[in-house]
């Protein structure tokens, strides 16, 4: 998780993850392979529905996050190699709750992910390893919240090696 040792991990660090622009190609793309519902894929359909035109899949939407994160990431840890820090493994997620669209995403809106520690503890079970609790969120080019969810992620300590 960002290059992190659990004991490096601190609640309330936050992370701006990155942006990702949502076209209208990407939009069609992403819900013909995996979110095939009319709203995503048809104009005249999506004119019809509660969204009021073509909005993107949430699952689309949260794609793009995980694009982020882990390119996010992969930069955090290319800093701390480059420092010749060893890093940690990285760990399993026990999932995600609290997973909501807010708002929906339309075709030419950007949105920028971030990611906060909100709680941390070691693990009995697996003492080389803590679990680390995070609340993320996604705001579009206006300023407004448009996705959020929390999830969980190991993360391995450092005097445990």
């Amino acid at each position: 998780m960002m290059g992190l040792y659990f004991e490096e991990a601190e609640i309330g660090q936050k992370w701006q993850l990155g942006a990702y622009h949502f076209t209208r190609e990407a939009i069609l793309r992403f819900a013909r392979a995996y979110d095939p519902q009319v709203f995503h894929i048809d104009d005249e359909a999506a004119a019809e529905s509660h969204f009021g035109r073509l909005a993107a899949s949430g699952w689309h939407t949260a794609s793009a996050w995980m694009r982020c994160y882990v390119e996010a990431d992969d930069a955090a840890r290319k800093v701390r190699v480059a420092r010749g820090d060893v890093l940690p493994e990285h760990g399993p997620s026990p999932g995600v709750t609290n997973l909501k669209w807010i708002k929906p995403v339309y075709p030419g809106d950007t949105v920028t992910y971030w990611m906060e520690i909100t709680a941390k503890r070691e693990m009995v079970s697996r003492p080389r390893w803590g679990l680390a609790t995070k609340h993320s969120e996604g705001f579009n080019q206006n300023g407004e919240l448009v996705f959020a969810f929390d999830g969980k992620v190991m993360v391995e300590r450092k005097d445990m090696r």
